[in-house]
């Protein structure tokens, strides 16, 4: 740190940057215009995002509101140098959890903490929320940024996300009247999302592998790669099978807990669900970790997604139906369980084994 100049102690010495964290606003603004949409039309510097209900097309809504982080698969990034996507990842974890309410996401604010702010790596971040927004549909309308020396190193960050959509009155999910006999549809992960990477990085310390070796469940690519894959934005699909069919009661987000802690959190009681993990394309690196860490089969379903980041709950007779509607969309379903009677236990089974 530098001395204090004639004039007396500045914040600068103190170890923030205002004409840093002044040129990153204005470097963003093109990525914060690129994700305009209906009802966000205003430039972010002001004290507040604004945004228009009644120009997004919205007659009687209800708001729907989310929050999340990353986890510390913000460790990796930090580790590798490599930015890019995890905004992305901090989109979907909100945007996810919207739309399973039967929500449109509308806007998104980020808040991004430093140590020392570096421009170049704010602005890839924002990059990937700015990607992330587009995926979604939503706006990113406003956000934080925040340089905060002794309380995180020098080049730790973190990020947390803020989320807000609507739906119209009467809309929201689940819906009334799910019952046994319902069909259970998977839709696949792009790999670990952004949960479990407490566990996952352990695995990775005990393997003696580097972030820039080889993964050894994947040729050719980076283990810095793999584990920093972004995680699947569902909502346009859900949005248009939700729209088009209305065939869908209800939607859990695979995420912290598995399946055994989040289906159930959109059963009313007296319903359970019977999940067939045979049906379950694991991604590779699913059994690395379980082989590499000894992680037994029930630890990893309530510990990652173990291949299914959403699943979504339909009558029998309109399975098919909305696996095209899906389908339309470039997003796989899959039939993966069904709803069944509970009367006391676990109220998520399962029958077959995970291919790890």
């Amino acid at each position: 740190m530098s001395k204090p100049d004639a004039n007396g102690l500045t914040y600068a010495q103190a170890g923030v940057d205002i004409d840093a964290g002044n040129a990153m606003v204005e470097a963003i603004k093109p990525l914060v215009r690129a994700t305009r949409r209906a009802g966000a039309d205003s430039e972010i510097g002001g004290f507040g995002g604004l945004f228009d209900l009644k120009a997004a097309g919205f007659v009687d809504p209800i708001l729907v509101a989310a929050n999340d982080g990353v986890g510390t698969k913000v460790k990796i990034a930090i580790e590798t140098g490599m930015h890019s996507t995890i905004g992305i990842d901090l989109v979907a974890m909100c945007v996810n959890d919207i739309v399973v309410q039967g929500a449109e996401p509308l806007f998104f604010l980020d808040y991004f903490a430093t140590g020392k702010l570096t421009p170049q790596t704010g602005i890839a971040i924002v990059r990937g929320i700015a990607d992330g927004c587009r995926l979604a549909g939503c706006a990113l309308i406003g956000g934080e940024t925040a340089e905060m020396p002794g309380l995180y190193a020098e080049d730790d960050y973190d990020l947390a996300g803020f989320a807000v959509g609507a739906a119209e009155r009467g809309m929201l999910l689940p819906k009334p009247g799910l019952k046994a006999g319902d069909v259970i549809l998977g839709l696949p992960s792009t790999g670990l999302h952004s949960n479990g990477y407490s566990l996952a990085r352990k695995v990775v310390a005990m393997s003696g592998l580097g972030w820039r070796d080889e993964a050894p469940f994947a040729p050719g690519l980076a283990m810095e790669a793999a584990f920093l894959a972004p995680t699947r934005i569902y909502v346009k699909a859900l949005l248009h099978a939700i729209r088009t069919t209305g065939a869908i009661k209800a939607l859990a987000h695979i995420t912290g807990g598995g399946f055994p802690d989040n289906i159930p959190r959109v059963l009313p009681e007296g319903l359970g669900a019977r999940l067939d993990l045979a049906t379950v394309e694991v991604p590779p690196i699913f059994g690395w970790l379980a082989r590499t860490g000894g992680i037994a089969e029930h630890e990893m379903l309530r510990t990652f997604n173990c291949g299914v980041g959403m699943i979504a709950v339909v009558d029998a007779a309109d399975a098919d139906t909305v696996m095209a509607a899906l389908g339309s969309m470039q997003t796989v379903a899959f039939r993966f369980g069904e709803i069944i009677h509970h009367e006391g236990g676990e109220r998520v089974m399962t029958e077959g084994r995970l291919a790890l």
